[in-house]
């Protein structure tokens, strides 16, 4: 859990820290509250604004320091170099993140104290353990769990109560009728020729039930991962075509409606950087946002766009992957960065939150498109508000790492083919499910590390 009082704590910290880290451990970068400086024979050297590692001198010096210039985060980009503004640890005004405990859900904690349970090396369990203290989202993926959320608030207002400071509360909307209309195979529970849109509506109005009796609480919601970004590419595929209509109903209908609690704070999704960055794609995204947001009347409480949920790329790379190639927009910083002057133009509100949590190891896909449980894959930078760029609210984790993506069984009822691939882990059990292999490697994978 985070809070101002900790972030401040985090920001000063290293300065009071005597303790030098060893070679190749890691010395800084944003977030960081261990040793600067290196033990003797390394010398502390940037990889990227989220991680610097002590590496050996090549004069043998040691105790050095990183010399990335205040204020600016330059990465490689093929022949040229790439400059992201960043600003301090300060967040940026409005962000609802800011003053908040953030709730730990109960379910995610103890799926994780199970899974531990099974890791015999006295290391890797203590790690694993450590993840139930990292706050994750919660996906509301069905009517049948959104009971559960009165519960989650319920602990939530006695947290805050008890500490003195709020609490806030992370959950993901996910139940569009046809959802994934792209994918190769669907979960989703409505589907749009059996009164999908009606049953939609009714699941935004529980969500909004179990929310108001809990006006201390904050809740922060992502509505509908992948959805509307296949309105900007896949409207080619027939389903796509045909959801449309619906798709944009509903969203509207939840942007809305949460809207009419003011401690709710709604960020659309908007995929990721090899999705809708393409330069190709930028200003239909958008529009597509801008004209969305105006149609359910511009609400107050909608606070921007969530990117890279439940995917893999960094929010800053230290160079391009080779899959990326032919778009510059090759990490999440850089997809923000060209998106957010089209948003402040048309009038959409330009905040952001980046999901991390399986993005600590980089080129590790074959393609920019394969997301499901790759191969390889570690925990990423943990949960804060100290991302480093004015845009980015919070850097979270929206995916609970170790919930399987999809099987890998094709003659499962539910089998995408992306699950069978030679980047995708398996066997893997059904989406959703706990995947304990997979866990086991985010876990020892973790950049930085648990």
């Amino acid at each position: 859990m985070f809070s101002t009082g900790l972030l401040a704590l985090v920001a000063i910290l290293p300065a009071f820290v005597n303790a030098q880290s060893p070679i190749f451990g890691q010395c800084g970068g944003i977030g960081w509250s261990g040793a600067t400086t290196c033990a003797s024979g390394s010398t502390c050297t940037f990889s990227n604004a989220y991680y610097s590692q002590c590496l050996p001198s090549s004069n043998g010096g040691g105790g050095g320091t990183t010399t990335t210039p205040v204020g600016t985060t330059t990465k490689p980009s093929g022949t040229t170099t790439v400059t992201t503004p960043v600003t301090s640890q300060t967040p940026a005004a409005g962000n609802p993140f800011t003053g908040h405990n953030i709730f730990l859900t109960p379910f995610y904690a103890a799926e994780v104290a199970a899974a531990a349970a099974n890791i015999t090396d006295a290391t890797t369990k203590a790690k694993a353990l450590s993840v139930a203290n990292i706050p994750t989202f919660t996906w509301f993926d069905t009517v049948s769990k959104v009971p559960s959320l009165g519960t989650y608030l319920a602990s939530a207002s006695a947290q805050g109560k008890s500490s003195g400071t709020p609490s806030l509360v992370q959950i993901i909307v996910y139940d569009l009728p046809d959802r994934d209309c792209a994918a190769a195979a669907s979960n989703g529970e409505f589907s749009i020729a059996d009164n999908g849109q009606a049953n939609y509506f009714n699941y935004i109005d529980q969500i909004v039930a179990q929310i108001k009796p809990f006006p201390d609480v904050r809740v922060v919601a992502i509505i509908e991962p992948d959805s509307l970004a296949n309105l900007v590419t896949n409207l080619s595929v027939q389903k796509c075509a045909n959801a449309q209509t619906t798709y944009l109903a509903c969203v509207t209908y939840a942007m809305q409606q949460l809207s009419t609690l003011s401690n709710v704070f709604s960020y659309l999704d908007a995929g990721h950087a090899g999705w809708l960055g393409w330069p190709a794609n930028l200003s239909p995204a958008a529009q597509l946002f801008t004209s969305l947001y105006k149609s359910a009347g511009s609400p107050s409480t909608v606070r921007g766009l969530a990117t890279n949920v439940a995917n893999y790329n960094a929010l800053v790379a230290a160079s391009p992957d080779p899959i990326t190639q032919g778009n510059n927009n090759y990490d999440e910083a850089l997809y923000i960065a060209a998106l957010a002057p089209l948003l402040t133009s048309s009038g959409f509100p330009a905040h952001f939150i980046v999901d991390q949590g399986r993005s600590g190891v980089q080129n590790i896909r074959q393609a920019w498109g394969d997301w499901c449980n790759v191969k390889g894959a570690g925990f990423g930078t943990r949960p804060t508000l100290n991302t480093g760029i004015s845009a980015v609210d919070a850097i979270v984790w929206a995916k609970p790492g170790g919930e399987c993506d999809g099987t890998s069984n094709s003659s499962a009822a539910r089998f995408d083919f992306h699950c069978a691939l030679s980047d995708a882990d398996q066997p893997a059990p059904e989406a959703g499910t706990w995947f304990q292999e997979f866990f086991t490697t985010l876990v020892t994978k973790a950049n930085p590390p648990l």
